[in-house]
């Protein structure tokens, strides 16, 4: 079996740095945000989908023109800015919560700020990998941002479920936008040798926006990758909306046993990153892709057999088991995935390319959000978590029955 090398030191040790602080933040503050609204301010199920749709709704707005004007910046400065403005959020939230001044409805205009900033970050940071790492070494390098993200999510969520406990739900996001804030200086310090952008005149924004989507649903492995992808995120958007409410309000499991749920998904997660490269060279990126949204669907069904009568502890016992074959599945599938992506992606074509698929799949984000709100009221939350496992199943069928099957990155042009 051919190794794999290690990724270049010099600016991804740095990068990899920044992106840990980022995955840290994000896993305090989606606590400390839920907490927050479903506790303190005693949102119902329809308010808490729509607070969730707002984190993604800016793809509807601007993900597509984010694109096309990421691939034309430079992407340090954007991810510099990018950082600041979210933990510049984080931190006015917290300030709001100290205030009692917040509503449900200044959190959804809050987050839809932030979530616009988060737009732009997201084009410029999947699309700088490739700058700081050669394509044999996309996986590794996205496995080991994998498996930060999954440190954080798993030491995040007790650390901030046990702070919320103390402090309240405001500490959390103090604790967010302080890591944001972190991130961000820390990416401006990346020795990051970029090509100059090309003169912004070249060519209509328009015509730059329908190439990247060209390149994405015209691609023989791509477009189905990109159709199961959708697929994916709809389930998924759909089973993280109910999963708050399942835990804190059906299950009564309270901010210090929702941080332990979880932080069990990270740990699976960081299972599943530092195997995944070695999965991915053994079966093929593509089949590892398929096993990890198997494995999504049964984690999923799991959850939804979770016993609400059998006390706290045996709730959390499989609610917890459940979450952390979810974060294994996708600590396996997501390194895979993104390094396939960004191989197969011509540089030029990396903002674009990445912003269109991030764009689909969170306005579809959008939609599950507000159905899962939706279906948790009108179906109760084992219901809606049973739809999301069917929607995951269908996800898989998807990758099965296409030339995702087999796919390798070694297939891709040098």
């Amino acid at each position: 079996m051919t190794s794999v090398r290690e990724p270049r030191p010099t600016g991804f040790a740095g990068f990899w740095t920044a992106s840990t602080l980022g995955f840290v933040a994000l896993s305090t503050a989606t606590l400390g945000l839920d907490v927050l609204v479903i506790r303190d301010l005693g949102a119902d199920e329809v308010e808490v989908g729509v607070v969730r749709a707002a984190q993604f709704a800016p793809y509807l707005l601007v993900g597509l023109l984010a694109g096309a004007l990421v691939d034309r910046w430079r992407r340090r400065p954007t991810l510099v800015v990018a950082h600041l403005a979210q933990g510049a959020v984080l931190l006015l939230l917290a300030l709001l919560w100290w205030l009692d001044v917040l509503t449900v409805w200044r959190v959804v205009a809050l987050v839809l700020v932030a979530g616009t900033f988060a737009v732009f970050g997201a084009a410029a940071e999947q699309s700088v990998l490739p700058d700081l790492v050669p394509h044999h070494a996309l996986v590794l390098a996205n496995a080991r941002l994998g498996q930060s993200m999954t440190v954080a999510q798993s030491a995040g969520p007790p650390a901030a479920g046990a702070l919320v406990a103390a402090l309240g739900a405001g500490s959390a996001l103090l604790l967010g936008g302080a890591a944001r804030v972190a991130a961000g200086v820390t990416v401006g310090r990346i020795p990051l040798l970029e090509s100059p952008p090309e003169p912004a005149p070249r060519r209509a924004i328009g015509r730059e926006i329908r190439t990247g989507l060209r390149f994405v649903y015209g691609h023989r492995t791509l477009a189905p990758l990109a159709v199961s992808t959708h697929l994916w995120f709809l389930a998924n958007s759909v089973a993280v909306t109910v999963l708050g409410l399942f835990a804190l309000r059906a299950l009564d499991l309270g901010a210090a046993g929702y941080g332990l749920v979880l932080a069990a998904a990270g740990v699976g997660g960081l299972a599943g990153a530092l195997l995944a490269p070695a999965v991915g060279a053994r079966i093929g990126e593509g089949d590892a892709m398929i096993v990890g949204r198997l494995l999504c669907t049964l984690a999923w069904v799991l959850a939804l057999l979770t016993p609400g009568d059998r006390g706290a502890v045996a709730a959390l016992v499989v609610l917890g088991a459940a979450q952390a074959l979810y974060g294994f599945a996708m600590g396996l599938e997501d390194p895979n995935e993104m390094g396939y992506w960004q191989a197969l992606t011509p540089r030029e074509l990396l903002g674009r390319v990445n912003a269109s698929r991030r764009t689909v799949n969170r306005s579809v984000a959008v939609a599950g959000a507000l159905l899962g709100g939706l279906l948790a009221a009108g179906l109760g939350h084992r219901g809606a978590l049973a739809l999301a496992a069917l929607v995951f199943l269908g996800a898989a069928v998807v990758a099965i029955l296409s030339p995702v099957r087999g796919a390798r990155v070694g297939d891709a042009p040098a």
